[in-house]
Formats: structure tokens, C-alpha cells, sequence
């Protein structure tokens, strides 16, 4: 395998610390949403569904923070922004423990909606710190650290919580973020290339820049992230169901093995792929896994296709969002792909759980594979109009008479 590809990207100056940071950064992040159920659920003594609505408190404010907190990034650089959601975090991680039910559910939405934004910001740093040539390796390393994030934070937190307590899971978590905003700040990685204007940008309209295409690339992240949850979902379901629960540990780290493998190769690969081709294969394969059902080994294997592309299909979604947002609104196009990720993850979980809940567990991975695959036909004729415009219409043949005059011709004619 050619590794060319990424000694150049990380002979860039700044690349490593970035993602040595960024895996660091977001292990505490991915370990928010079972923290909290561990605290509703055992501290607080509610139910699932009350700990539910808390994670959806955080996941809705994210999603609408996001895109505003990259527009901040955009006008006012990245830290005041950082100063604002670091010492946001630290308040609401230092409070939650203390706070009783109805007043948790509030102040998760405003954490959410102020939430430290490690994710979008890394992805724009990438796209200033790294030509265009080279962003596809580097949008693959940054795939593999969210991988290796989500690997290990939720497994960290679970083990904190069951070994000490679920409050003092709280504390360590918000530490944790609260320390992952003071190295962002400390290395102030630019969100903004050295080939682009420095100085205040020009104001771009919306219309100019959130175009089908780059609009189409947030509806297929949205699609695909859709299929990961369900599939997490999907899997426990039907491990349960039997009677092989204990092995959802090992089935759920070969899927992200998988991924990182997936990951790995598509970054050292010559050539870049079409998102939209790799969520619809991602789709595709995920529609059958649930014939693995019976042994967990056998479900690891069919999950292994699916797996793969996972961090293809993110990591070129990135690469696209970062080519099509002019410099002057990136922050702001990145956190609409931040955005575009979580109500993907956040739809197709409980997606799969009313399908599982009303048939099988084989259902799971079928409906949401298949919404996945309609997010790409629905967006397919965006693709194939760019193509058709990229392409430009038929050379005249020299031979052939035009009964047009030269200069209007010529498709270059001004």
C-alpha cells in the first residue's frame, strides 16, 4: 500500500499536533451521552426515556450551535469562540451533578447549544492547513481518530461510572472537555489558509454559497450517519434477541476496525471518490448484515463491508464541504456538516429502535440502510447536473459547419 500520501500530509507544519490533539479532544466528548444516562438513570432515579430526552436536550442544541458557533469562527476567529463554549462547558460539567431533573433537561439544550465545537473546528483547520491536493489523507486521519474516539471514550465512561460513580463520571468528563478547550487554545490552530486574504473577509450572500451541490453533500452526511446509528442500534438488538449480548463489545470493535482499516485505505489510495458513491455503497451494505444473526462471529463478518466505508464516506464528506465553502463562510459550512452528522445519528437510532420494536432486529439494519440509499437517489440528479455542467457541451468539429459566429462558439468566449 502507497503511503506516500500520508508522510506528505503529516510533513505538513502544525498537521500532527492537530490530530494528536483532536483524538485527545474528542474522547471526552464521545463520552457525553452515556455519562449522563448513567446519571439520570441511577443517580437521579429516572427511567431511559427521561435520560433519552436529556442526550436529545444536548444532541438539538448542538445541532442548531453548531453552524452559529462557525459563523462566530468566521467573523470574530476562532479564540473568543473558544473562550466562550470552554467556559461554557466548564459551568454547565462543574453545575449538572448538583442540578435536579427538570432543571438538568434546560441546561443540557444551552450546554448543547454551546458546546466546545472540536469537530467542526478541526475539519476547518485541516482544510486552511492543507492544499487541496493533499486534504483527502488528511480528512482520512481525521475519520480514523473520531473512530478511535469513539472507541475508546464510551467504553472509558462506563468503566468510571460502574468503578467509582456516575456523578464523579460527570466531573471527570467535564474536566476532560474543559482541558480539551485550554490545548485548542494554546495551539490556536488557523482556520484560515495562507494563500487567503488575511484581514476581514468579504460577506458572501447564502444563495451564493449554500448551493444544491453543497447542500446535497450535508443531505448525504445526514444520510449515512442515519445508517451508523441505526446500525449501532441494530446490532445490540440482535445480539440480544440471541442471546448473545455479552459479545456486543467484540462485534461493535470489529466494525471499528473496520472503519479504520476503511479509513486507512482511502486515504492512500490514488484517486478521491464521490461521497454520494460511497454512502449509497455504505447503504448497500449495510441492508443485509442482519444475516449474520445467530452467531456473533458471523454478524462480525457481514458487518465487515458496511464497516469499511464508514470512514471513507466521512472523511470524503469533509473533503467535499471544505472545496465547496468559499474561505470567508467555512467555519460556518462545517458546522452545518457538524450538524448534518449528529441529527443523521440522532434520527437513525431511535429509527431503528420503532422498527426493531414493531418487527425484528433484521429490520433494523434493512430500513435504514434503505432510507440511506433514498438520501443518495434523492440527491443523485444534483450530481449528475454537475457533471453534465463540469463536462460542458460537445466540441464542434472542425469539419462541420456552425451556423453560429466563431466567438459565441467557443464555450471560453466572454
Amino acid at each position: 500500500m502507497n503511503l506516500t500520501p500520508y508522510r506528505r500530509a503529516l510533513a505538513l507544519p502544525g498537521l500532527r499536533s492537530l490530530l494528536l490533539v483532536s483524538v485527545l479532544a474528542r474522547v471526552p466528548l464521545t463520552a457525553t451521552g452515556v455519562t449522563l444516562t448513567f446519571f439520570v438513570v441511577l443517580d437521579l432515579g429516572r427511567g431511559y426515556g427521561a435520560a433519552g430526552l436529556v442526550g436529545a436536550a444536548l444532541t438539538v442544541g448542538n445541532a442548531l450551535g453548531s453552524p452559529l458557533l462557525g459563523r462566530l469562527v468566521d467573523r470574530y476567529g476562532l479564540r473568543p469562540v473558544l473562550l466562550l463554549t470552554t467556559a461554557a462547558e466548564a459551568v454547565f460539567w462543574a453545575t449538572a451533578p448538583a442540578l435536579d431533573y427538570a432543571l438538568l433537561l434546560p441546561a443540557a439544550f444551552v450546554a448543547g447549544l454551546l458546546a466546545l465545537p472540536v469537530f467542526s473546528v478541526i475539519r476547518q483547520s485541516i482544510a486552511a492547513m492543507v492544499p487541496e491536493s493533499q486534504r483527502r489523507p488528511a480528512y482520512a486521519l481525521d475519520s480514523m481518530s473520531v473512530e478511535l474516539s469513539f472507541m475508546v471514550g464510551p467504553a472509558l465512561a462506563v468503566a468510571l461510572a460502574t468503578a467509582v460513580s456516575p456523578r464523579g463520571t460527570l466531573w471527570a468528563v467535564g474536566a476532560g472537555i474543559v482541558a480539551s478547550g485550554i490545548a485548542l487554545l494554546v495551539l490556536n490552530p488557523p482556520t484560515r489558509g495562507a494563500e487567503e486574504a488575511a484581514g476581514p473577509l468579504p460577506r458572501i450572500p447564502r444563495r451564493e454559497w449554500l448551493t444544491p451541490r453543497l447542500l446535497a453533500v450535508l443531505a448525504v452526511s445526514a444520510g449515512a450517519t442515519l445508517v451508523l446509528g441505526g446500525t449501532d442500534v441494530a446490532v445490540v438488538a440482535v445480539l440480544r434477541a440471541d442471546g448473545e449480548v455479552g459479545w456486543t463489545g467484540a462485534v461493535l470493535a470489529m466494525w471499528a476496525v473496520a472503519s479504520l482499516a476503511g479509513g486507512f485505505a482511502y486515504g492512500a489510495v490514488s484517486r478521491s471518490f464521490s461521497p454520494l458513491a460511497l454512502a449509497a455503497a455504505l447503504s448497500l451494505c449495510t441492508i443485509p448484515v442482519g444475516l449474520g444473526g445467530g452467531h456473533w462471529w458471523l454478524l462480525c463478518l457481514t458487518l465487515i463491508p458496511a464497516g469499511a466505508l464508514c470512514a471513507p464516506t466521512l472523511a470524503a464528506t469533509s473533503d467535499a464541504v471544505s472545496r465547496l465553502a468559499p474561505p470567508a463562510v467555512r467555519g460556518m459550512a462545517m458546522g452545518l456538516h457538524g450538524s448534518a452528522v449528529t441529527v443523521g445519528i440522532a434520527v437513525g437510532a431511535p429509527l431503528a429502535g420503532v422498527v426493531i420494536d414493531a418487527s425484528a432486529p433484521f429490520w433494523g439494519f434493512v430500513v435504514t440502510g434503505a432510507v440511506g440509499l433514498l438520501v443518495t437517489l434523492l440527491v443523485l440528479p444534483v450530481e449528475l447536473r454537475r457533471r453534465r455542467t463540469a463536462e460542458g457541451p460537445p466540441a464542434t468539429s472542425p469539419a462541420q459547419p456552425t451556423d453560429r459566429p466563431a466567438e459565441l462558439a467557443s464555450p471560453t468566449a466572454a
